[in-house]
């Protein structure tokens, strides 16, 4: 049994054809359905659609996947990376900032580029990397230093690096999220906004390193925007970037998410909406200038960010088609919005949500009287982490459905100044230690949702015996693919919910699943605990 094993493994080293001669142009990365085989973003499209047009497992085969391979991290942060895959090659990070090159078939190691410069990063919520960019033959990855780096794919030697912005103790900005490339640009956005700085997006020449614009997500003295911030609180105003963001190349239009307001809870020290920080914001990819934003949640008291990959599609609306965004916002809420003007089309929530009791006609939330800190605390629902997080969303154009990983059932009671003890359900007296296994579902549980955008109506869900930080995988064979804290890994049939195959892999799954062929073959890579795990069907 034991030779078999090795025999099979070095029939898979010799059957692997590698090829590094990448030359993804900006041409591939705008058409993937051209090559469903490669993974070459990191939402697999860059209209952040999460979704494969492999199909060879299927609802009726799904429960024959088997393990191919492991790779095991030595890091014990969390892992957080969706991989890249280029022609057999699938590039990951090592949290925080280590890049490895892997045999996409059987798991061996390339090459390696250690990043020890990472050290110096020090970000409010883990150190952690969420994944790379790639243009031609070289790689593009943020680090925690706040540093851009330019990585050649073949040796997985440094051809540049940028210092995007200075950490030291008063400024710490961090980059945790994958570059976005468009055109001859990679961009990516700071985090550092919980800790009083502000933030911005910025831009730079793909061949060269140099910056070419930024945007600050909270605008200066005599910038628009600037008004709705009480005094120079501005100054500290946060907004940061934790996630990447989209682009439509019909309209040249790139759209990113910005965090909370600074600080988080306390909106007496910043009067007003505070812009533009939790929006959504529409930039000219070419010069960064501001077309449109919108704003989730004005005068943020909460912490609901909105860090979450904006989701681009084209859908009959009302009669006639019409290019939308859609968005599951971290405040509980689904959101459809025009993505050529912003003009706010559905809001309604996919979670139970108290904060609110609807919108004007401008699309502006109405508040909910008392949900809000109070000297003796409120509860407000969803939870300070939210209905859902940045772990990303996806959209099966065949069912036309938006999914979501949730949570359900889950409050903070919000102190004025400050949040309360109390993180979990709806009993104010609850104490939930939000990093341990909670056995309650009072204390709130892990739902996949499936959304109708045209009437943001739940078609069905999908319920775990605890919480999710898990992304969601698509496939057109009508599959779906998530995981939990558990440690469980699910596919589930997309049209209706039911659970098909599941995998314990022993740690909980932070990451966002993703899918590749080599050879003619579908493999499904999650990331779990410290390890990626690689299924194929079973041969």
């Amino acid at each position: 049994m034991l030779f078999s094993m090795h025999l099979r493994t070095l029939l898979l080293f010799c059957a692997s054809t590698v090829s590094f001669a990448q030359n993804v142009t900006f041409d591939r990365l705008l058409h993937p359905e051209k090559e469903p085989q490669n993974w070459l973003s990191y939402s697999g499209s860059l209209n952040g659609q999460r979704h494969t047009l492999l199909n060879q497992i299927t609802p009726a085969n799904v429960k024959n996947l088997e393990l191919q391979w492991v790779w095991q991290a030595r890091s014990t942060e969390k892992f957080e990376t969706t991989a890249l895959v280029v022609d057999g090659v699938l590039y990951t990070i090592q949290a925080p900032d280590d890049v490895y090159a892997l045999d996409a078939v059987t798991g061996r190691i390339f090459w390696t580029l250690p990043y020890p410069d990472a050290a110096n990063g020090n970000p409010c919520c883990g150190r952690v990397n969420r994944g790379l960019a790639i243009l031609g033959d070289t790689l593009f990855m943020g680090t925690l230093d706040a540093h851009l780096l330019a990585i050649d794919a073949k040796s997985g030697k440094i051809i540049w690096n940028t210092q995007v912005a200075q950490p030291s103790q008063a400024e710490r900005y961090v980059i945790t999220h994958a570059p976005l490339v468009v055109k001859d640009k990679v961009i990516v956005g700071t985090a550092g906004g919980d800790t009083g700085l502000r933030d911005f997006i910025a831009a730079f020449d793909a061949k060269t390193g140099k910056e070419v614009w930024r945007f600050y997500t909270v605008p200066a003295k005599g910038e628009p925007g600037n008004e709705t911030w009480a005094g120079d609180s501005w100054q500290k105003g946060g907004g940061a970037i934790w996630n990447t963001g989209a682009y439509d190349p019909d309209l040249n239009l790139t759209y990113w998410g910005t965090g909370n307001p600074y600080p988080d809870t306390n909106g007496d020290v910043r009067l007003g909406d505070n812009l533009y920080t939790d929006c959504v914001l529409a930039l000219d990819p070419d010069t960064g200038k501001l077309k449109w934003f919108y704003q989730f949640t004005p005068h943020d008291q909460m912490d609901y960010d909105s860090t979450q990959v904006p989701v681009l599609a084209d859908i009959q609306w009302q009669g006639r088609q019409r290019k939308v965004m859609m968005w599951g916002n971290r405040n509980g809420v689904f959101y459809v919005l025009d993505r050529g003007t912003g003009q706010f089309l559905l809001g309604k929530p996919f979670t139970t949500a108290n904060w609110l009791t609807g919108f004007d006609e401008k699309g502006r939330p109405m508040r909910a009287p008392g949900k809000e800190p109070t000297p003796e605390g409120s509860l407000v629902m969803p939870t300070v982490l939210g209905g859902t997080n940045w772990y990303p969303p996806s959209f099966n154009p065949s069912t036309g459905l938006f999914y979501i990983s949730a949570w359900e059932n889950t409050g903070t009671i919000q102190v004025k100044g400050g949040r309360g003890p109390a993180y979990g359900g709806p009993n104010p007296m609850a104490q939930v230690n939000l990093t341990t296994n909670t056995k309650r579902e009072s204390d709130g549980i892990g739902v996949v949702r499936a959304i109708d955008p045209h009437t943001g109506d739940k078609k069905w869900e999908f319920k775990m015996a605890d919480i999710t930080w898990a992304g969601v995988l698509t496939t057109a064979s009508d599959l779906l693919f998530t995981g939990g804290r558990e440690g469980y890994f699910f596919a589930l049939n997309d049209k209706n919910g039911e659970l098909l195959w599941k995998a314990s892999l022993g740690g909980q799954v932070n990451s966002g699943p993703m899918s590749y062929a080599v050879n003619g073959r579908q493999y499904i890579a999650v990331a779990a605990g410290s390890a990626l795990f690689v299924y194929a069907l079973r041969q």
